[in-house]
């Protein structure tokens, strides 16, 4: 996880979490966390962005 993705996530998650994966579940997920709640949407953001590697979950 990059420095840029990583103050992303700070600033706006979805935005991060697009970034990293594209449109998929992750991103969804991440919009509705933010409209619910920015503290939820940052921490999924990051837990995401720790867990998972870029690209590798356009593979599965």
């Amino acid at each position: 996880m990059d420095f840029i993705r990583l103050l992303l996530v700070f600033l706006l998650p979805p935005a991060a979490v697009y970034l990293q994966f594209g449109i998929d579940r992750h991103f969804w997920i991440s919009c509705g966390l933010t409209l619910l709640g920015f503290v939820p949407g940052v921490l999924y953001g990051i837990y995401v962005m720790a867990s998972n590697r870029p690209g590798l979950s356009r593979l599965r």
